[in-house]
Order: C-alpha cells, then sequence, then structure tokens
C-alpha cells in the first residue's frame, strides 16, 4: 500500500479506485457467484459449479468471472448461484442443478431474461 503524505497521493488513490470500477462496469463484466459453504455443497454446488464452468467453456461465453462464496444464509434453497451483471442489482437464485445453471446462464446471462422460476426474493 502506498504512502499516503499529501492530499495529493489521495486523490491518485481515489482516482484510481474508481477507474478500476468504471472499467468494471463499463466492460459490462458479469460475476456468477456460487454458494460453496459445507450446505451448499451438500445439497450438489460442486455438479452445479462445474456445468457452469463447462456451459462458459463450451458456448465461448466471454466476460464472466465464476466465484465461490461461502454460506449464503438460506441452506433450505442451496445451491445458491447469484448473478452480478455490472452496476445492476444481485439477483439470487435457489435450488439449482447443473441443467437449472445452464438455463440461468443462457436466459439471464446471454439473453438479459432473469429466470422467475428459481428466483429467490430476499
Amino acid at each position: 500500500m502506498p504512502v499516503i503524505k499529501t492530499l495529493d497521493d489521495l486523490k491518485k488513490i481515489r482516482e484510481e479506485a474508481l477507474e478500476k470500477r468504471k472499467v468494471k462496469t463499463a466492460s459490462g463484466q458479469i460475476e456468477v457467484i456460487v454458494g460453496m459453504g459445507t450446505c451448499g455443497i451438500a445439497a450438489g454446488a460442486r455438479d452445479t459449479m462445474k456445468a457452469i464452468l463447462e456451459t462458459i467453456q463450451n458456448d465461448n461465453l466471454s466476460g464472466i468471472i465464476v466465484k465461490q462464496t461461502g454460506c449464503v444464509g438460506l441452506c433450505e434453497k442451496e445451491p445458491i448461484v447469484q448473478i452480478v451483471i455490472g452496476e445492476q442489482p444481485k439477483i439470487t437464485y435457489g435450488k439449482v442443478t447443473g441443467d437449472i445453471a445452464r438455463q440461468i446462464l443462457k436466459e439471464h446471462v446471454v439473453d438479459g431474461k432473469v429466470v422467475q422460476t428459481h428466483l429467490i426474493t430476499l
């Protein structure tokens, strides 16, 4: 971490951080987050993650970052997948099997239509 000695140093760091954020949202960056806590793994989150990664590779999808997180706090809805597209609100899906994950990628991520049948409203 750089040492901040002047107000100009602080402004420079702020501008760099804002620029990184702008690049992420300007490119329409897409994040797919899979809940991989113990309850998620027990419910089949590994298969869900595998289906997501295979679909991205097989369909040559780009601009998608796949992340994993711990417990989301909705154990009865596992496996849980969250989709974040740029600055749009996070969309959370529950009971996501491999087939449903492929459907979410095709309909939501590619076509921009939220899959209502597996949507979790928080």
